[in-house]
């Protein structure tokens, strides 16, 4: 019942550790597909596209898993059982885990979970060719720094319409085996003790599989600066297993037989979780022979194959928001000469991965893609200025900077390799390295050593190009440790993913500095380290300006990280706070760079890379171009530089609301829907819910709706789509119901279907939807939903209906008399 489960030999079970990621590929496991990040992938509106993701990133889940079990691998990030998707709603943009959503609406995080974990789990009829995991269980949705104590009630109106569908929908229609409870507590009780939640999960929706905590959760039952609703972890472990919590990822289970002992729960209560967890594992042929588990047959080598080198470049076109396009300046040509690459994720991995991430072969930034794809023209990069104030940008070291010893005749730094991970005894190897700056995977840097069990020390001097104020550190996975003139400068180990770490330091030009390295490599299967710096002297923003100047057109990469946004982070500079946003705007230095490259008048597209909606308000009026790319995964640099010089025609949809001020919705606490995303706000966006362009135009016809139906009768919509422009492309076909003369409780609007269709120039076609009773239902006082006489406005368009849209043809729009009496909806 722990997540590091051991093995029972005498009954020939081995051990087992049931923690696993895939939220865009396999994750934290090594060499993997990474696909664009959720928010991403969402931006996509392709139900069937997310299908084959997911059974890309099974196929390799299940060759890796048997290629580790057959080297005797049982350890974490090794097994079948996947802890995704992450289907919170992303109800308000400072959340920095939002990027792992598929957005703000419940009903377009239903259709994309959907199909992304039938293709997780399989079609067998014996068995699950992975786990997945919904999660995370319920209405979790920041903020992180208060995670761990924050107490929520929602009420019932938001519960039904906006934190509960998309769960009970991926239970009931996709058959999730595993659902995961959320950290905070709900409506007083913590998520993985509350029965409710239990009720809810297995009696009313019928989950077949097994609860699992977050880490940690379950111990902030009681300690004291968390939740607190018990004084002792056996307290702590009997409340959560009796509420139906399966599984720990953490290690209070271990305090289960003290429990016992202390009548706080009996066997037969844990034997109810241990029967679900075997038989998790003996749906997914564990103890069965390979041979009959048909999912047993994948080879290792479909781990980063073509097939799923191509599908992640298909996905990441397909994730491409074009926001605008003043006067159609894209695409650019393929013809010019000198192009000006500028902005802090130009060329850095981490923008193009996200988080939850795995590591792809071959990364390309956009940096790489635009020179890839302009072989005969001079692209010339700059970064311009950090990501945020505070937020340094970090290189590796240059080789010039290193020499063994004081002398400073020999270039490089000593290198000691050890076959253990504490740099103990004597090395087995020693040499001259230039700098350190490695990625070994799974060969190691010497044949007589472990490629998972090594650790390096470096020592030498670093000789500074010029005095002043430097960010001194490094980066690893597994572990390292630095130390500068004696002292540790910083230092970090995990066997999650990489650990940064970075200090400021003043340093004179031309004085050595005494400089050492420790990097441990403990079991991962993606060892890399590096040892950083950013100059903060350096003149950043001239050599960008000086860049642009002489150049014909400029590519502007901006946007955020994954080193200012996630999940609870130690961050604490202007905007960002401990994983969230304080603000939602672009950091002010990015935006200062972007003032003064515009005044050069210079042909610009600012390509955003980011995991959360920004508030991109002088951008919008002042820049001809901007292009939404999200975390596009590993072949997001190919497809931006498809995007921008005309290979691909975008048709990527916003999965949220990009507001203009954060100050247009209520604080980022308060769990009342009122005011937020598309379906309740009642402003003026900057972008709305489902809003993206094209290189092509589309108009509508309404081919055939009824003009009423009786109560309970279902909606048939069909209508005709035609390409009316020059170039082919895809168009997201969406569908919006409101109910304009219902005094219940409703949105304002709401997505019920949509399509995503290729067209060629002049081509039409036929798009049908069938609108279901609860799809056009309303709340009345008791909560229960109904539809009752009167009118139901359907829109269909490429975006949400207005005055503009529908005169144009873009959207069409009617509405369809209910008569009869009061539907009741049956929940």
């Amino acid at each position: 019942m722990l997540y590091d489960s051991p093995a029972i030999e005498r009954l020939g079970i081995p051990a087992y550790n049931w923690w696993n990621e895939c939220l865009h590929g396999v994750a934290r496991s090594g060499l993997a597909t990474v696909f664009p990040q959720a928010i991403g992938m969402a931006a996509m509106w392709d139900t069937d596209e997310m299908f084959d993701i997911a059974t890309a990133i099974s196929d390799e889940a299940r060759a890796k898993h048997h290629d580790y079990a057959a080297k005797g691998k049982r350890g974490i990030y090794q097994g079948l059982t996947f802890w995704t998707p992450n289907i919170n709603i992303f109800r308000d943009p400072r959340w920095g885990r939002g990027m792992e959503t598929y957005g703000e609406d419940p009903f377009l995080t239903a259709e994309m979970a959907i199909p992304f974990i039938k293709g997780l789990q399989g079609n067998d009829p014996k068995y699950l060719k992975l786990v997945a995991t919904a999660k995370h269980f319920a209405v979790h949705s920041g903020p992180e720094a208060v995670r761990h104590s924050f107490d929520v009630y929602p009420n019932e109106y938001d519960m039904a319409e906006t934190y509960l569908p998309h769960f009970k929908r991926s239970i009931e229609e996709a058959n999730v085996y595993s659902v995961m409870c959320a950290y905070q507590r709900l409506n007083g009780e913590p998520c993985c003790g509350s029965k409710y939640v239990e009720d809810i999960l297995r009696n009313k929706w019928g989950l077949k599989g097994y609860i699992v905590s977050d880490c940690g959760a379950i111990s902030d039952f009681y300690e004291p600066d968390k939740h607190h609703v018990v004084n002792t972890p056996e307290e702590a472990a009997a409340m959560a297993v009796k509420a139906g919590t399966d599984l720990n990822c953490g290690d209070t289970y271990k305090h289960l037989v003290d429990a016992v002992k202390k009548n706080l729960i009996t066997e037969s209560e844990i034997d109810v979780s241990v029967k679900r967890l075997l038989l998790a594992r003996m749906k997914l042929g564990m103890f069965d022979p390979d041979k009959e588990v048909k999912y047993a047959q994948i080879p290792i080598s479909v781990v980063d194959c073509e097939r799923h080198r191509l599908l992640a470049l298909e996905a990441a076109r397909k994730s491409m928001v074009l926001l605008k396009n003043e006067n159609g300046i894209l695409p650019f040509s393929k013809g010019v000469k000198r192009v000006a690459v500028i902005g802090p994720n130009a060329d850095n991995e981490e923008i193009l991965l996200g988080n939850y991430n795995g590591y792809p072969s071959h990364p390309i930034s956009p940096l790489q893609g635009i020179k890839d794809k302009l072989p005969n023209a001079e692209v010339k990069y700059a970064p311009g200025c950090r990501l945020a104030e505070g937020m340094p940008f970090l290189s590796p070291i240059p080789e010039n900077y290193f020499y063994v010893d004081q002398k400073l005749e020999t270039k490089g730094l000593k290198a000691e390799y050890f076959d253990n991970v504490k740099c103990e005894g004597s090395p087995k190897h020693t040499r001259v390295d230039k700098n350190i700056d490695f990625v070994w995977w799974t060969t190691a840097p010497f044949p007589d050593i472990k490629y998972d069990q090594f650790s390096v020390r470096w020592k030498g001097f670093l000789v500074p190009p010029v005095s002043g104020n430097y960010i001194i550190g490094g980066e690893a996975f597994s572990g390292f440790k630095l130390i500068l003139e004696g002292k540790v400068l910083n230092f970090g180990q995990s066997e999650h993913h990489s650990k940064k770490g970075y200090e400021p330091v003043k340093l004179e030009k031309g004085k050595p500095y005494e400089i050492e390295l420790e990097y441990v490599q403990n079991n991962t299967e993606y060892p890399h380290v590096q040892m950083l710096w950013d100059v903060q002297e350096r003149d950043m923003k001239n050599e960008a300006l000086n860049l642009a100047k002489n150049s014909d057109l400029v590519v502007l990469c901006m946007g955020l990280s994954p080193s200012l946004e996630g999940e609870e982070m130690n961050v604490n500079i202007d905007g960002f706070y401990k994983g969230d946003r304080t603000d939602i705007k672009l950091p002010q230095v990015q935006t200062e760079l972007m003032q003064e490259i515009v005044k050069l008048g210079k042909p610009t597209v600012l390509v955003l890379l980011n995991g959360s909606a920004l508030a991109v308000n002088w951008e919008n009026e002042n820049i001809p171009a901007i292009v939404e790319a999200w975390h596009p995964g590993q072949a997001g640099g190919t497809a931006i530089a498809d995007v921008i010089f005309g290979d691909y025609n975008p048709a990527g949809r916003l999965p949220v609301t990009f507001y203009k001020d954060i100050h247009q919705i209520l604080a980022f606490e308060n769990y009342d829907m009122k005011g937020k995303t598309y379906r309740y706000f009642e402003g003026d966006p900057l972008y709305e819910f489902g809003y993206g362009l094209s290189y092509t135009t589309f108009n509508y016809r309404l081919k055939s709706i009824p003009t009423s139906v009786k109560s309970g009768e279902n909606i048939p919509v069909s209508v005709e789509v035609t390409n009316s422009g020059k170039r082919d492309g895809e168009e997201v076909v969406q569908l919006y119901v409101s109910l304009p003369d219902s005094k219940l409780r409703k949105p304002i609007r709401s997505l019920q279907g949509f399509q995503r269709i290729y067209l060629k120039a002049g081509e039409t076609k036929t798009v049908d939807f069938l609108l279901k009773p609860h799809q056009f239902a309303a709340r009345n006082e008791e909560n229960i939903p109904l539809v009752e006489a009167g009118k139901v406005l359907i829109s269909v368009g490429g975006k949400q209906p207005d005055e503009k849209s529908i005169a144009s043809a873009k959207v069409v729009q009617k509405s369809v008399e209910v008569t009869g009496n009061k539907f009741y909806v049956n929940e």
